[in-house]
């Protein structure tokens, strides 16, 4: 094997998922889209496994191999077909969380690649505007899309797509989302084609298999330098919000030369409330782990998956069975999983292994009528916090960490769109845990309402603190609050609430852990 030239065509791959990205952000018409990029593309081979992906959301990226699964199973894709999905038991994430799915294809029909985007929709129906509320079903979350034909050879399907814009907030946005989406796989296919017409069907599916043996090798390489035995680690989420019971996710790893096997299997039973989380999500957060311990500008495909096993517990809040509501499984469980792993890692190799961050994406949703234009709005975007303490280096202050990998709303840019004033955007001075080396602050954001509007809030990190490692303290709690003509009220960190012209939204979110016994 010439590993330059795998390293060279893992580079080709990845530049074309990269490019697609572009095309999305472009032409997007949604901020969490367009500014935020809260999005993924990766390519897959003509047998559904993963062969490259860009630097987006790993949350996202890591579930995607398991939405091709279902959709090869469901399908079998002719030129010009376009699967569209959001089922979260199908392989994807929670409901705002849209997949589509095109076949690249030779003359005679048959699929060379498949390429794929998922993109978070501001709204998707539900109860709740934004379609991340607290709710107890996930019938009240949105629309919820098995595999279903957005695109018959080249012809959108008229009666799925009218039937999901009326089910949303803000169609045109919507419908003009979903059109940035499939401009994103159209780039795609044709530097896709142009790669296989320049090298041919054959060099490319040879050197596609070794680029899946090479990362294979390098992921076996990163597990076999960890000692081998059996880690237990143990961290909670603060609540389910419906009671004030902390709820445990456990994991027994076991490193078995260069292999390692995550057992979640002891972790809470699925609960009344969002922060179940489906199998394709807890897969994403463990192949992100393994994947920082490989270190940057190594080759993520499905060799990378190979040598690490995933278990869960059918009914278990990492293994949820329908219809349990799953919105902050996603972007809040996921979190913890990393923290709980990331724990079990460090009795593994402590000189590596950071303290905890943030541990919240810290989600907030907001809709209602926009009174300078009477049109109904959806808005909804993720915090950052604050990074945990390095071995070797503080934490980043005012940073998304871990499974989101997403940018703030610029203040102008919704400022401009939405009947909101941001009073204050500031790094949250002394949050970070103190150590050898501190952990980084967390973000004060404040929200003004001009007009009346529906707030869900789905936070996490507000009754236990991210914690410190090697003697570190932890980071400082989040806080949500909400001032009333003066008045300030503390309030929890799952709810949803009605707010008035001139309420004002202060989220407070976590700092990171710091590393270390202070000098």
């Amino acid at each position: 094997m010439d590993v330059i030239e795998v390293e060279v065509f893992n580079k080709f791959f990845a530049s074309i998922a990269e490019e697609m990205g572009i095309i999305l952000t472009r032409s997007s018409f949604s901020s969490n889209i367009k500014e935020r990029r809260d999005f993924s593309c990766a390519i897959f081979d003509a047998g559904g496994d993963l062969v490259a992906q860009a630097a987006h959301i790993p949350v996202h990226l890591g579930a995607m191999p398991k939405t091709m699964r279902h959709v090869l199973d469901s399908y079998s894709l002719a030129p010009g077909d376009v699967v569209i999905v959001n089922d979260p038991f199908h392989g994807g994430s929670h409901l705002p969380d849209i997949t589509l799915v095109e076949a690249v294809c030779d003359t005679s029909g048959k699929p060379l690649f498949y390429a794929m985007n998922r993109a978070h929709h501001a709204d998707v129906g539900g109860r709740n505007p934004g379609s991340m509320g607290f709710v107890t079903d996930i019938a009240d979350e949105g629309l919820l899309i098995p595999p279903t034909l957005l695109a018959c050879r080249g012809e959108i399907n008229r009666s799925f797509l009218d039937g999901f814009l009326a089910g949303v907030r803000n169609p045109e946005e919507r419908k003009g989302d979903l059109r940035a989406q499939l401009a994103a796989l159209k780039r795609g296919k044709t530097r896709l084609l142009e790669l296989h017409d320049k090298y041919g069907c054959k060099h490319v599916t040879a050197i596609i298999a070794q680029m899946k043996d090479y990362a294979e090798r390098l992921m076996r390489a990163t597990i076999a330098a960890l000692p081998d035995g059996t880690y237990r680690f143990r961290d909670f989420l603060d609540n389910d919000g419906l009671t004030k019971k902390k709820l445990p996710i456990r994991v027994e790893l076991t490193i078995d030369h260069d292999e390692a096997v995550a057992d979640f299997s002891r972790s809470a039973d699925q609960v009344g409330s969002p922060l179940n989380t489906v199998e394709s999500v807890v897969t994403s957060a463990t192949i992100y782990v393994f994947q920082c311990l490989m270190g940057e500008g190594f080759p993520i495909n499905q060799g990378s998956y190979r040598p690490i096993r995933i278990i869960t517990r059918p009914g278990s809040l990492l293994n949820a069975l329908p219809p349990a509501p799953v919105a902050a499984g996603n972007v809040e469980t996921s979190q913890r999983i990393v923290d709980t792993l990331f724990g079990a890692l460090a009795q593994a190799s402590p000189e590596k292994i950071p303290a905890a961050s943030c541990g919240s994406m810290n989600n907030i949703a907001i809709g209602g009528i926009d009174n300078r234009t009477g049109r109904q709005y959806t808005y909804y975007e993720t915090i950052g916090g604050g990074m945990g303490a390095r071995p070797n280096s503080p934490g980043i202050s005012a940073i998304h960490t871990h499974m989101t990998n997403t940018m703030n709303t610029p203040v102008e840019a919704l400022e401009h769109s939405y009947p909101l004033m941001i009073e204050k955007y500031a790094i949250r001075s002394g949050s970070g845990g103190e150590g050898k080396e501190q952990g980084g602050d967390g973000i004060i954001r404040s929200y003004r309402f001009l007009s009346t509007g529906q707030v869900s809030l789905l936070t996490e990190r507000r009754a236990l603190p991210p914690y410190g490692l090697q003697g570190g303290s932890s980071g400082r709690k989040g806080e949500n609050l909400l001032i009333r003509r003066g008045k300030t009220h503390k309030i929890a960190g799952k709810t949803n609430l009605a707010a008035k012209p001139g309420d004002r939204l202060v989220i407070k979110t976590p700092g990171g852990g710091g590393w270390g016994r202070p000098r």
